[in-house]
């Protein structure tokens, strides 16, 4: 049974405002893993943080919600949304180019 056929899709995120030095991937790990959402979070050279996200729709919307309003100390000015492809053995979410 491959990922779709289960109902898992995938999302990527991208996040700009103030949302780096403010905490916002470490919020996100903890909203994904509230949500039972696999994928990763990462800070982007341009300023913004880009997010991998795979679950179910709700899970999925559940997190876009959380990202547009950030953790208290962020500013978002906008999440842009695009289709990913599903990553078998994608079981967990993390913190990509954390100290």
């Amino acid at each position: 049974m491959t990922s779709t056929e289960k109902g898992i899709d995938a999302r990527r995120f991208v996040v700009r405002g103030r949302v780096q030095g403010v905490g916002f991937r470490w919020f996100v790990e903890r909203e994904a893993h509230i949500l039972g959402i696999s994928g990763w979070v990462r800070n982007n050279h341009d300023g913004s943080v880009e997010v991998l996200a795979q679950g179910t729709r709700d899970q999925l919307s559940g997190l876009r919600g959380r990202l547009r309003e950030g953790p208290r100390a962020a500013r978002v000015d906008a999440v842009e949304e695009s289709e990913a492809q599903p990553k078998e053995g994608l079981s967990s979410f993390r913190i990509e180019g954390a100290w």
